[in-house]
């Protein structure tokens, strides 16, 4: 299966039965006024297509990836980071944490992810995008 993403526009890939994930996904719908993001999550096809693609290891990496045709896949805190530098101000100000480097913020990154289900919960199945959203996920 191909990735078939819109010129310029960017594939966040989420952990589907996370309450946590979903949440996320909901605040980037709700403030993604340029219409820069499409949706979709890491157990469906285009999600596994993804992984397989770029050889990702989802033993290490279950909770979010962010794609594009322009820059490849990002991973854990950089990819959040570069969620949040497309959503405006004040948002887009938390890109100063890049200069944290990876290893630092991947480690906290790391201690949310394995605590999320615990912390948020877990669903039984994917969300199932709304009639108005469901252009914006693959």
């Amino acid at each position: 299966m191909s990735i078939d993403l819109e010129k310029n526009k960017k594939l966040i890939l989420f952990d589907g039965v996370c309450n946590l994930c979903d949440a996320s996904v909901q605040y980037v719908i709700k403030h993604d006024k340029d219409d820069v993001f499409r949706y979709t999550t890491l157990q469906g096809e285009v999600g596994q297509a993804v992984i397989k693609k770029f050889n990702v290891d989802t033993n290490k990496m279950d909770s979010i990836l962010l794609y594009s045709s322009e820059d490849g896949i990002s991973y854990k805190s950089s990819a959040a980071l570069k969620i949040a530098s497309k959503l405006g101000f004040p948002r887009n100000l938390m890109t100063v944490f890049l200069i944290v480097p990876a290893f630092i913020r991947n480690w906290v990154y790391d201690f949310i992810a394995k605590n999320r289900y615990k912390w948020y919960g877990k669903k039984e199945a994917c969300m199932i995008p709304t009639k108005e959203l469901r252009s914006k996920f693959l």
